[in-house]
């Protein structure tokens, strides 16, 4: 197996567990993971939010860990990455917002590059416009964005992960096991028990 160099987008708010988890895995497993955030500097921190699943019309929040970043989002080039994973929480609804952060996603995209995007990570995968023609999982609140940027909206369990070509999306934390699997086979990594 090769090393890949994965790009990590995340942000004030971004669901702990979507973060923390696919960093450390990703590490295990040998690659090199750059996580950024627009406006901040390698060693800062962003704060993160626990989503949780406690019977309620929605997701329940509650405080998470601050994460630290390793890099920082103005001197990285997308062009230099072979992967990009999109945390959900908060953080993707004002990430979208960025046109830098947009163009990184549509380079990864375009490139037919892997992307790994999970939960509400869809809205900046509808905000960039690369959805159309194509199926994605996401957090079912988000299943309007999908369709609206004219994709179709993959309505899997919670724990199950979907893949449309070089795109693996799962509707929230509960598939990571499935979700970077899927992920790690789009890589090409291969871990021998």
């Amino acid at each position: 197996m090769a090393a890949r160099k994965i790009l990590m987008i995340t942000g004030d708010f971004t669901e702990d567990y979507e973060t923390m988890v696919p960093f450390q895995a990703l590490l295990m497993v040998g690659h090199t993971v750059h996580a950024v955030c627009p406006g901040k500097k390698a060693g800062e921190q962003v704060r993160t939010a626990v989503h949780d699943f406690e019977g309620d019309q929605t997701y329940s929040e509650k405080p998470g860990h601050n994460f630290t970043l390793n890099a920082e989002f103005d001197a990285i080039h997308a062009e230099d990455y072979d992967a990009l994973v999109i945390p959900g929480g908060r953080a993707p609804e004002y990430l979208r917002l960025n046109p830098k952060v947009i163009a990184a996603v549509q380079h990864f995209a375009n490139a037919g590059k892997p992307i790994a995007a999970i939960c509400h990570g869809a809205q900046l995968l509808a905000a960039a416009g690369v959805l159309s023609g194509r199926s994605c999982s996401a957090y079912p609140a988000c299943a309007p964005e999908v369709k609206a940027a004219g994709g179709s909206y993959a309505d899997i369990p919670v724990d199950k992960a979907h893949v449309d070509g070089n795109l693996v999306t799962a509707p929230a934390w509960p598939a990571h096991p499935d979700w970077l699997a899927k992920f790690l086979a789009l890589l090409g990594t291969r871990i021998d028990a």
